[in-house]
């Protein structure tokens, strides 16, 4: 996550306490997210969630982009840093704590605005998950040795046949998600992805309004070229080095991720850090590649191209923003009861 240049306008009461309106900035990586949701925070009197996924954990920082406390420019943050290294935070645990934050947040009077790249949380928080099976411990220990044997590598083809969505949205090397992906499959006979299409959404009642950010490949490529220079610059290596000496094991599951992963690689010899910048980058392209697949098949998603530091996309997103807003005004909710307020 990082700030931009865009001056909001002045804030504009847009959002009646009688209408439960929910914004959401969405889309690849390094596309400008969290500066254009600071400027609608500032035009809107909104409060920031996030939906990054390892944005949750502490001390793993400059991988992750966070915006820094003294660049927040008083807007609050929520769902950030909130679990140690070593703990797990799933989608949801996600979705039942993001809602509750929308709920507080519009409880005082402002708006509710979700932040970030991970499609998984965001299809959660919007459309639910369901139960599923309890684990299966010697289910695991058979897909864990055919990881063994064959690589994760093989887990992550062996899901493709059997659950295309969601060999999408995880990562190849995810082993975790993936053993628990197949798991649900061979337990129950069905995917993952037919499992969430039959679930309740946790914000059923509230007004979505999904903005999402994309660029041309020609655009974004040299966005996050200078993006992981700037990592390195500001001192990611140093980052790690501290949460090393501070105990948190490299296994930690922050520790898988883009930026992390191979960076560590770097720490123990793999490769230069020339040659760990360069893999970055084009891990970091195929990322933005997959987030653009799995938003593109998400509803009602509001597109715009262009960055959000930029004040044209400023400009193109508020338009929008108050046009919807005020259409929906006029109209009364399902099951919000009409107070006569405005």
């Amino acid at each position: 996550m990082t700030t931009g240049q865009v001056d909001a306008s002045p804030r504009l009461v847009a959002t009646p306490p009688r209408l439960r309106w929910v914004l959401a900035v969405l889309g690849q990586t390094a596309t400008g997210k969290s500066s254009l949701a600071l400027a609608l925070a500032e035009r809107y009197g909104g409060e920031i969630i996030n939906c990054d996924s390892t944005a949750v954990y502490r001390g793993f920082d400059i991988g992750t982009d966070k915006v820094p406390l003294e660049a927040r420019r008083g807007v609050p943050h929520h769902l950030i840093d909130i679990v140690e290294p070593t703990g797990d935070y799933t989608a949801a645990r996600y979705a039942r704590e993001a809602s509750q934050t929308i709920a507080e947040v519009h409880g005082r009077g402002r708006l509710p605005i979700v932040v970030g790249g991970t499609g998984f949380y965001y299809r959660a928080l919007t459309r639910g998950l369901f139960p599923g099976p309890g684990r299966d411990d010697r289910l695991r220990d058979r897909l864990r040795a055919c990881a063994a044997r064959h690589s994760v590598g093989f887990l992550h083809r062996m899901l493709a046949r059997l659950d295309a969505p969601s060999a999408v949205r995880i990562q190849p090397r995810d082993q975790v998600r993936l053993v628990r992906a197949l798991e649900v499959y061979f337990l129950t006979g069905r995917s993952l992805t037919d499992h969430f299409a039959a679930t309740v959404s946790p914000l059923a009642g509230w007004d979505v309004v999904p903005v999402a950010l994309t660029l041309s490949a020609a655009d974004l490529a040299p966005r996050l070229e200078r993006r992981v220079h700037d990592q390195f610059e500001r001192g990611l290596l140093a980052e790690i080095r501290g949460l090393l000496a501070r105990g948190v094991p490299e296994t930690a599951h922050p520790f898988t991720g883009l930026v992390y992963r191979q960076a560590l690689e770097f720490l123990h010899g793999v490769r230069d850090e020339a040659a760990t910048r360069e893999l970055i980058v084009r891990e970091n392209r195929h990322y933005a590649r997959r987030q653009l697949i799995w938003f593109r098949k998400e509803p009602n998603l509001i597109w715009f191209r262009g960055s959000g530091e930029s004040p044209g996309t400023f400009e193109q997103v508020t338009r929008a923003l108050d046009a919807h807003f005020e259409a929906r005004s006029q109209v009364r909710q399902p099951g919000v009861p009409d107070t006569g307020t405005a």
